[in-house]
């Protein structure tokens, strides 16, 4: 007997036992749904009974009542308690913070579960769903049939039997369900229920017949793809010649392994063994299940329930309605199918999210990283002219002047000497220095992206090269502002040289380099080697013993002279002596001088390197590290809605 559902009530009728098999719809009373002629000359079976059913006369007031203007009562899938939720929460987070990173080909399958699970949640929760799926000749419409005990779907010997899916309701309240399956209303029936204990615990069962998946008919296995990815479970019906068939291991049971759960796997035709056969078959099959990584049921742990019946005769038939009512009875299909949807989505995250090792920027990276941007700018060479330049002053402020005339004398006897042009770096040092910037960009990108997965490890370089766009340019540019605004050391510069190779030169050089490139760059740098270099407290005492011994060489020498002339009395020895002490006293200064210069004049220098050191890693901090460290700040957080995802899952490992 075929039983044809109510859509909007889930009320239906079964054929009336006397109707003409020949000839559907005769036989009938006038008053008959399934199969009599109106007087509209329709046939009322399908979609035009459950339309003429819509409306019934109620027993008190005697007048029609639409059925369809009562809305059905549906209770809607709430997920509270339990970690579905959260996961579902970390895992649109996750989606959310990686479309700027990944190709929607890789989120695809996560929104997809996303989209199917807020879907899920629309929907009764009072239903669970449960799809007959099987190969050709498994028998899963005649199982279909046995669990729903009357003739439903089409069973035969012809092949493909079942066209379309073919869904059977227990209760009221599911059309939204079957709506979402694409399951027409001509194709939605209802059991024939005796009111036994099975038939009750069965209250809430969808039941839907799927094709053939190996079916040479086009569409169905696609129509068999589409159902079992929106079913809460599945019962696979399998037989003693095609229970191992690859097609059936390696398309469904093998990558479903994490939906074991929700899975009945049943061994259909036992009738058709002889003895032990049966139970050997079973252990076969078992094992094969094993092998695709599918956890069984067994000894109360959680996983696929793996059994034997025969669909035929009805052997076993009732330890199947039993298992399945206490599975519909639990209510928790739904979110089991849902979190174990949750479960291969993550897996098939895991090779974009998952690192190897720790990636990151270390401070070892970051010097030297630092280290080479001032080996680019030449922060040594800075230092070394700061502190030739500050002993230059200690020897022009503490020398004799005689020196210093005769140092003037033979600077002005070279032609251009006196405006000696700021010579550029030579074009191979500039690109050298270019190179230089460069390749620490790239050094420090691969450092950091060491170990992460492929997307973010191009986020990190991708970072790093967009950032590091006109630093080396900004670098030449300071350079060239360091030589051109050095006016302090120019004329020492051109005389000695420096193994900057022109791209510092001298104190003033370095003050430039130091301040201009934080200003540069859009940092703040505090303190610098600034102006004139700073003199110890020892300088103006200095100075007046130098002044004091230039003195006494004057004052001995008119001494002399005014003996010499008779203007004074003779007496050389005290003049000469006087005179000597000058003469000796002034270079003595100087050395002492420039013997306790070089502390302070290598302080100032080393001070000159590190502050041109400290602006040069501020630019190359705050135009390449900062972008790099921001995209492994972004990586960690999406790392963490990962393991929030997975946190909870019931199948990794």
């Amino acid at each position: 007997m075929t039983a044809v559902i109510d859509e909007g009530t889930g009320r239906g009728e079964s054929p009336a036992p006397h109707e003409d098999r020949a000839h559907p719809g005769r036989g009938r009373t006038p008053g008959g749904r399934a199969g009599v002629p109106e007087a509209g000359g329709g046939w009322n079976d399908g979609l035009i009974a459950r339309r003429a059913a819509a409306k019934e006369s109620d027993p008190e007031t005697g007048t029609a009542r639409d059925d369809d203007a009562r809305p059905p009562q549906v209770e809607a899938y709430v997920l509270s308690g339990g970690p579905l939720r959260p996961r579902l929460d970390a895992l649109r987070e996750l989606v959310g913070l990686s479309r700027a990173r990944l190709d929607g080909a890789t989120l695809a399958e996560a929104g997809r579960v996303l989209d199917e699970a807020a879907a899920r949640r629309r929907l009764s929760s009072r239903h669970t769903v449960v799809a007959i799926a099987g190969a050709s000749g498994s028998g899963k419409s005649t199982l279909f049939n046995s669990l729903a005990g009357v003739q439903i779907s089409e069973t035969g010997l012809r092949r493909p039997t079942t066209a379309a899916p073919l869904a059977c309701s227990w209760t009221d309240g599911a059309a939204g369900l079957l709506d979402r399956l694409a399951i027409p209303g001509r194709l939605r029936r209802r059991p024939q229920q005796g009111g036994t204990d099975a038939d009750e615990a069965l209250q809430g069962l969808v039941l839907v017949d799927l094709p053939d998946h190996d079916s040479a008919a086009p569409g169905h296995r696609e129509q068999v793809d589409r159902v079992l990815a929106l079913v809460d479970a599945v019962i696979w019906v399998v037989d003693p010649e095609k229970y191992a068939d690859a097609a059936l291991h390696e398309r469904y049971l093998r990558p479903l392994a994490g939906h074991a759960e929700i899975t009945f796997v049943v061994l259909n035709q036992i009738d058709r063994l002889p003895g032990d056969a049966a139970d050997l078959v079973l252990d076969d099959l078992r094992r094969l299940l094993d092998e695709d990584g599918m956890a069984l049921g067994e000894h109360g742990e959680p996983g696929a329930t793996v059994m034997s019946l025969s669909a035929l005769t009805g052997e076993g038939v009732g330890e199947l309605r039993e298992v399945l009512g206490r599975f519909v009875q639990g209510r928790t299909a739904a979110a089991r199918r849902l979190s174990a949807d949750v479960d291969a989505a993550a897996a098939r995250l895991r090779p974009v999210y998952v690192a190897e090792g720790r990636p990151g920027l270390g401070e070892r990276a970051r010097e030297e990283f630092a280290d080479r941007l001032a080996e680019a700018v030449g922060a040594a060479a800075a230092g070394q002219a700061a502190e030739r330049e500050w002993r230059r002053n200690a020897g022009r402020a503490c020398g004799t002047p005689w020196l210093r005339l005769w140092r003037w004398y033979e600077s002005t006897r070279r032609p251009g000497s006196l405006e000696c042009p700021v010579r550029p770096a030579p074009p191979e040092e500039e690109l050298t220095a270019r190179q230089r910037v460069e390749q620490a960009v790239r050094t420090v990108a691969d450092e950091a992206a060491d170990g992460l997965p492929g997307p973010w490890a191009q986020a990190v370089r991708e970072a790093a090269v967009n950032g590091a766009e006109g630093l080396p340019e900004a670098l030449d540019e300071l350079a060239e502002k360091a030589g051109a605004e050095d006016g302090r050391g120019r004329t020492a510069s051109c005389s000695s040289g420096g193994p900057g190779g022109g791209a510092v030169q001298g104190a003033g050089g370095a003050t430039v380099m130091a301040t201009g490139v934080a200003g540069a760059c859009g940092v703040a740098h505090s303190g610098r080697v600034g102006g004139k270099p700073p003199r110890p407290r020892w300088w103006p005492a200095a100075v007046l013993a130098q002044a004091s011994m230039t003195l006494l060489q004057i004052f001995g020498g008119l001494w002399l002279v005014g003996q010499i002339v008779g203007v004074l009395e003779p007496g050389f020895l005290t003049p000469a002596l006087v005179m000597l002490a000058g003469v000796v006293g002034g270079p003595l200064v100087e050395w002492s001088c420039a013997a306790a210069a070089r502390g302070p004049a290598r302080r100032y220098g080393q001070e000159a390197e590190r502050q041109l050191r400290e602006a040069a890693a501020a630019c190359g901090r705050a135009r390449v590290l900062d972008p790099v460290a921001a995209e492994l700040v972004r990586y960690r957080e999406v790392r963490e809605r990962y393991v929030a995802v997975t946190e909870f899952s019931t199948t990794a490992g």
